[in-house]
């Protein structure tokens, strides 16, 4: 039997912080941050970053452990994750994952190659395609490694395109001399947990309201302003590379697009990812509440 970890996932603006820390207090655990971009010191009000208040004396870990320019993969975060679950369980509490950035879900309980890390900001992009689209990519970078893909399986495609991109093209199967496609794409070594989980998806108008309301209150809250300070110490190009609502107040910053536009284009991204996270949830086949 594996170590036995809570995983609480669901889309943005879900409600999965309340949950976590409601379960931590009742259970007796400590919360692993399974956020790309919470690791990123100053980015507070556009991740919507836990307080010290909020916490409620709860252990919050992989929160401001990075400074907004400096890289942090999905491997960095399965290590990381790894640890922090032993140390935990070591003092007798429960480790509860919560989170919305689900390819460090996976990472963590299904692991990755170990000469290959993904790349947040390929990942982010990648996740926003479409199935179709994304077969279609690793078709146009490799026709012949496409062919012994699902066209259907988004996890093995995106994993593919991030190899393409760190290695060139993927080795075909059994070609001497190199690593084969099944194994570069397939199940890899990683630690034994029992993850359970807790999957939070509310009604569409509900989750709607809820992204909107959301970003109201951030803007309210001076999030121009943050997206500012960060654009003066990372530049833009690494700017764009924090997520929607600094890529695209970085638009309006640079003259590149309207104030006004700024919560329309929001609430349109945002509301789309949602929708993304939400099929990757069901494909899950946990129970959602």
């Amino acid at each position: 039997m594996g170590v036995k970890i809570l995983c609480i996932a669901g889309p943005t603006a879900s409600g999965k912080t309340s949950r976590s820390i409601e379960e931590a207090l009742s259970r007796g655990g400590e919360i692993i941050s399974v956020d790309s971009r919470q690791v990123y010191r100053g980015l507070d009000i556009g991740t919507e970053k836990v307080t010290l208040a909020e916490m409620r004396g709860v252990p919050h870990h992989l929160i401001d452990i990075r400074e907004p320019y400096e890289p942090y993969s999905a491997g960095e975060f399965a290590r990381d994750a790894t640890r922090l679950i032993g140390e935990i369980t070591a003092r007798g509490r429960l480790p509860i994952l919560a989170g919305g950035t689900h390819f460090y879900f996976d990472a963590l309980l299904h692991g990755l190659p170990s000469d290959v890390d993904s790349d947040p900001a390929l990942r982010e992009e990648l996740e926003r395609l479409s199935t179709e689209e994304l077969y279609a990519r690793v078709g146009s970078a490799d026709a012949r490694r496409a062919s012994e893909l699902d066209p259907r399986n988004r996890r093995r495609l995106i994993r593919a395109l991030e190899i393409i991109a760190a290695l060139g093209s993927v080795p075909a199967r059994g070609e001497t001399g190199r690593v084969k496609l099944s194994q570069k794409l397939g199940e890899f070594n990683s630690p034994s947990f029992e993850p359970a989980w807790i999957v939070i998806d509310p009604p569409r108008d509900e989750l709607r309201a809820r992204i909107d309301a959301r970003l109201a209150s951030a803007f309210e809250r001076g999030l121009i302003e943050e997206v500012r300070r960060t654009r003066e110490r990372v530049g833009d190009a690494r700017l764009d590379e924090l997520g929607l609502e600094y890529r695209t107040i970085g638009e309006y910053l640079r003259g590149e697009r309207s104030e006004d536009s700024l919560i329309p284009a929001l609430s349109s991204k945002l509301w789309h990812y949602a929708r993304r996270q939400k099929a990757w949830l069901r494909k899950l086949g946990h129970p959602m509440s």
